[in-house]
């Protein structure tokens, strides 16, 4: 996801759901476009300097690269990494990720 109007699409019209590392919000299409889901990444600078911006970029990257083809097409994803990110190992990481991502489509689920 590059355009900031597809960032605030996501994060106005979609669920939300977060834990102590992040913050995820998802928008699901009422009418599919056929392409593949889109997905962004805020990391702030109330996350660390630029080399534990980068590394937490790449570690949500690393997760979520695996689970693009779970989403239906056309969702849009955004996940904000809270300043706690950078303290957490890859495994808590990816169960806060994870966590949230459940809940943010079952959020979705029950309001659609």
């Amino acid at each position: 996801m590059r355009s900031s109007e597809d960032f605030s699409l996501a994060m106005r019209q979609g669920s939300r759901a977060g834990t102590t590392t992040v913050v995820v919000h998802l928008a699901l299409p009422d009418n599919p476009p056929g392409h593949q889901a889109l997905v962004g990444f805020v990391v702030s600078k109330a996350v660390g300097g630029a080399v534990v911006r980068n590394r937490v970029k790449r570690r949500l990257r690393a997760m979520l690269a695996a689970r693009v083809g779970d989403f239906p097409d056309g969702a849009r994803v955004v996940v904000r990494a809270l300043p706690a990110s950078a303290g957490v190992t890859f495994e808590e990481l990816e169960r806060d990720l994870s966590s949230a991502l459940k809940r943010a489509g079952r959020r979705r689920e029950v309001s659609a």
